[in-house]
């Protein structure tokens, strides 16, 4: 296998540093850049070459479905494997949807890293044995859909974002877009999941374990 390079995009500095020794000590690695968030990752993608991005779902600014779409309009050819803690099967799902090679919780050991790193180079994807079988079974209950579920890729994110707490001019200015489509995305959530407001958003996400308190 060829030499490649990969860059590693988290928020927490300290699981950064330790899938970084991680990487480099496989015979396959030559470098590995960091990136402590979504705007980092789509700088250094517009700049340089990776062959592999590792990149996590929860991060602030953009999170990291969000970040997937930027850098894979960038370069719809690099390949990305999400990380986790969390084991949904929904989030997978939608990352998978957007041109995602792969996911993994971060409980993940180093041999099934490695295994999955080389499965994606060789052209596949990723899912965990165990995941795996939850995610069919996830698409086959296609009459037990939660509401959420429906939410389309964007909704979706603006759901996480006002989930989150954030606001509409914040959630405006992170996906490049005006505060009345905001708005509009935030209207279509509400009529959807049949909410009233944003604290009904934060306790249905809550309740369903979309977001962490």
């Amino acid at each position: 296998m060829n030499k490649i390079k990969v860059l590693i995009v988290d928020d927490h500095t300290l699981f950064r540093k330790g899938l970084k020794e991680i990487l480099l000590d496989l015979p396959f690695i030559q470098e590995c850049k960091e990136a402590k968030d979504g705007y980092e990752a789509v700088k250094f993608v517009e700049k340089e070459h990776f062959d592999l991005v590792f990149l996590d779902i929860a991060m602030p600014q953009i999170d990291g479905l969000e970040t997937l779409r930027r850098i894979k309009t960038i370069n719809p050819d690099i390949k990305t494997l999400l990380i986790s803690m969390y084991p949904e099967e929904q989030y997978a799902s939608r990352a998978l949807k957007l041109g995602a090679n792969g996911y993994m919780t971060k409980s993940a050991d180093p041999e099934e890293l490695t295994r999955a790193i080389e499965k994606i180079l060789k052209g596949g994807k990723y899912l965990p044995e165990s995941f795996s079988e939850k995610l069919i079974s996830y698409f086959e209950k296609s009459d037990k859909i939660l509401p959420h579920e429906k939410l389309s890729e964007r909704e979706f994110q603006v759901f996480l974002m006002i989930a989150q707490g954030k606001s509409l001019i914040d959630i405006s200015r992170e996906l490049s877009i005006s505060i009345k489509t905001v708005s509009t995305y935030r209207a279509r959530i509400l009529e959807k999941l049949d909410l009233k407001n944003n604290a009904e958003i934060v306790n249905y996400a809550i309740k369903q374990k979309l977001i962490t308190t």
